[in-house]
């Protein structure tokens, strides 16, 4: 099979676009990587793991607060934790 003078100035047209939209995705994701990595690296707070007592404490004043009607989403976004370790606990 061959292909005419018009037809291979066409794919070579088509390559060059392909190759420029590479080059532009390239661009493009390597920069959002970069500043995804930078926002995961620096979290907004610094995580802390309760001691013994405290996770006591924690525990008795969410069964209380549950026992009022405070309902579990509103618990899980005002001490920042996930509403199933609320369940779990």
């Amino acid at each position: 099979m061959s292909l005419s003078t018009r037809e291979l100035d066409r794919l070579r047209q088509i390559i060059k676009i392909a190759e420029q939209l590479i080059a532009k995705a390239e661009v493009v994701n390597g920069s959002a990587k970069k500043e995804g990595a930078k926002s995961s690296a620096a979290p907004k707070a610094k995580r802390s793991r309760r001691s013994g007592k405290e996770l006591v404490a924690f525990r008795k004043m969410l069964k209380a607060e549950r026992k009022r009607g405070v309902a579990v989403a509103e618990l899980a976004k005002n001490h920042g934790i996930s509403s199933a370790y609320i369940y779990q606990l």
